[in-house]
């Protein structure tokens, strides 16, 4: 199953909100589009909600991107038995990019995407595969996985030398 939410404020045109989001999930159609509001306006913040048959579209844009190691962090972080969460950035959907969002302020909105299926973690590894993982295997929650705050871990050591894929014996 496959969730798309986000939250429309006052000053924001819904349509254009319903345009970015399609442009990740072409079926996504939401549950209903607040009104467009002239200015000055009193609408408060509306959540819109829809569902989508597939997730294909956005797994074909992070491959094209070359975003497949940040994909895999960054769509197990919450994971939880067969369920996770994980935003995007909403600015980025309007150009037709995917980006995630991992800090409560995002410029722009975010989308908030919710999957869950039987064995999830072990799909999201399957469907965010590609050929480097042959030398540097990945899998959910490993080492390598960025830290929650989207930084990086460090491949290299100060002096530049890899740190992963060492023997325990203490040498370089």
């Amino acid at each position: 199953m496959i969730s798309v939410s986000t939250t429309v404020r006052a000053w924001e045109d819904a349509q254009k909100v319903v345009e970015a989001i399609q442009k990740l999930f072409p079926d996504w159609i939401p549950d209903r589009i607040p009104e467009r509001a002239s200015f000055p306006s009193d609408r408060r913040a509306q959540l819109m909600h829809g569902k989508s048959e597939s997730i294909e579209f956005i797994l074909n844009l992070m491959k094209t991107q070359r975003i497949l190691d940040t994909a895999l962090d960054a769509m197990t972080m919450n994971l939880e038995f067969d369920t996770t969460v994980f935003d995007l950035s909403r600015q980025a959907a309007m150009a037709g990019k995917v980006a995630f969002a991992l800090e409560d302020v995002n410029l722009g909105g975010k989308l908030t995407v919710s999957l869950s299926g039987d064995d999830l973690e072990l799909w999201i590894e399957q469907q965010t595969w590609h050929e480097g993982r042959n030398e540097i295997p990945r899998s959910a929650g490993d080492d390598l996985s960025m830290r929650r705050s989207g930084f990086p871990v460090e491949w290299f050591d100060k002096r530049g030398h890899p740190t992963i894929n060492q023997e325990d014996d203490g040498n370089p």
